[in-house]
C-alpha cells in the first residue's frame, strides 16, 4: 500500500508572483486570498521526512506562514531565480540542527548554484554563511531519507527541467513540453500537479488548454494547476471552468 503524502503549497504563482508590481488588473486587485500568491513551490511530507520542491525568493515567509520546523532536503526542478534564489535562508535549519541541508538538482543547477552562492561554496567561508550539501541527480530514481522519488523529464522551451513523483504524487512545473517515453512514469497517479500560465501559446509554459490536455492524458484521479499568472481569470472564475477532478491551487492548501 502507497505511503499516506501530504502536500502543502507554500506557493503557486509564477515568477512574478501575485499581485504583480505595479499593476491595476482585477486579478491583481482581487480580495480574494486564494489570488495572492508567492512564488511556486510545495513541501511534501511522506514516510517522517519533509521535504521541499523549490525554494524561490519566498522561501522565508513560505516556511514561517506554514510553520515549518524541519527541512530533511530541497529538490530544484531548475535554476531559475524564481525557484533557487531563496536558499541562503536554509541557515535556520543550519542553526538549529547543526548540520547542512541536503539539495538534489542536476549538475548543470548546481553548478548554477555555485555561481549564484560563492560566498556558500568559497573556501574561505565566511562565519554563519549557508551549509549546504550538493546531491547530484539525473532522469534515474534516486532515494531521500527513506523516501523514493522518480525524476520527470520536461522542457521548459530549450532548459531541461525535473519534475518529481513520489508514490502516487506527480509535480510538473515550467514546462512546454513533456515527451511520450515519461508518461510512463506517470501511470496510475492519484495527485498530479501541473502549470500553466495563460490561455493561448507560450514559448516555454503549458497553456492553460495545454495543461488541461496533458491532464486528459495521464488521467489522474486528482489534478492541481500551479505557477499561475495574472493573465488567467481570478480563483473563482477560473475554477468554474474546469472538469470537475481538476482544481486551482493556492497558497496554504494542503491535500
Amino acid at each position: 500500500m502507497p505511503a499516506v503524502i501530504k502536500m502543502t503549497f507554500l506557493g503557486t504563482g509564477t515568477s512574478q508572483g501575485i499581485p504583480v508590481i505595479a499593476c491595476n488588473c482585477a486579478v491583481c486587485r482581487s480580495a480574494d486570498v486564494r489570488d495572492k500568491r508567492l512564488r511556486s513551490s510545495v513541501l511534501i511530507e511522506a514516510a517522517h521526512r519533509v521535504l521541499l520542491i523549490d525554494a524561490g525568493p519566498d522561501f522565508r515567509q513560505q516556511l514561517l506562514r506554514a510553520n515549518v520546523q524541519r527541512l530533511d532536503g530541497i529538490l530544484l526542478t531548475h535554476e531559475h531565480k524564481d525557484h533557487i534564489a531563496g536558499l541562503d535562508d536554509v541557515r535556520a535549519f543550519n542553526a538549529s540542527t547543526g548540520q547542512p541541508v541536503d539539495i538534489y538538482a542536476e549538475q548543470r543547477v548546481m553548478n548554477a548554484l555555485q555561481r549564484e552562492f560563492q560566498y556558500v561554496f568559497t573556501e574561505n567561508k565566511y562565519p554563519g554563511a549557508p551549509e549546504m550539501n550538493l546531491h547530484t541527480i539525473d532522469e534515474h530514481p534516486f532515494t531521500v531519507e527513506g523516501v523514493d522519488i522518480t525524476p520527470i523529464r520536461g522542457w521548459h522551451y530549450k532548459l531541461p527541467v525535473l519534475g518529481f513523483r513520489i508514490e502516487n504524487l506527480a509535480y510538473i512545473t515550467d514546462v512546454n513540453r513533456v515527451e511520450e517515453p515519461e508518461f510512463e512514469k506517470l501511470k496510475d497517479l492519484d495527485i498530479l500537479t501541473i502549470s500553466t500560465v495563460r490561455h493561448g501559446h507560450h514559448i516555454s509554459h503549458f497553456s492553460l488548454e495545454e495543461a488541461l490536455a496533458f491532464i486528459a492524458k495521464v488521467q489522474p484521479r486528482r489534478a492541481y494547476l500551479t505557477h499561475l499568472s495574472h493573465l488567467l481569470e481570478a480563483h473563482s472564475e477560473l475554477q468554474a471552468m474546469l472538469p470537475d477532478n481538476v482544481q486551482v491551487a493556492f497558497d496554504g492548501l494542503t491535500v
